[in-house]
């Protein structure tokens, strides 16, 4: 692995964890939301945005490794775009970064 996928790979990594963290805090949160907003629907949708975060780091994290190869520099695009914020934006920088050093190798 050279130094750019390796950098990928690392920035990736990280942010698959804080998609996880960010995830478990919106989790356990979801029913102090539901109790302050008065709503049960917006508890139910921060328990469910919760679990789908969760799921995008946790698949974040374990395809961090292969980050240099296209297919998972792709599934990594796209789980960074869906997971947004601080960790989606790291798995997407991670993931181009990935991508730059599998399309610039030299054979």
């Amino acid at each position: 692995m050279n130094t750019l996928a390796y950098a990928g790979f690392i920035i990736a990594a990280i942010g698959g964890v804080i998609l996880i963290i960010f995830g478990i805090v919106s989790i356990f949160a979801s029913p102090f939301v539901g109790i302050f907003t008065a709503s049960v629907i917006g508890g139910l949708s921060a328990f469910v945005g919760g679990i789908i975060t969760l799921i995008l780091g946790i698949i974040a994290v374990a395809g961090a490794k292969w980050v240099a190869s296209f297919f998972w520099g792709i599934v990594l695009l796209i789980v960074g775009i869906i997971g947004g914020g601080v960790g989606g934006v790291l798995v997407f920088i991670g993931a181009i970064l990935g991508l730059i050093a599998r399309l610039t190798k030299k054979s």
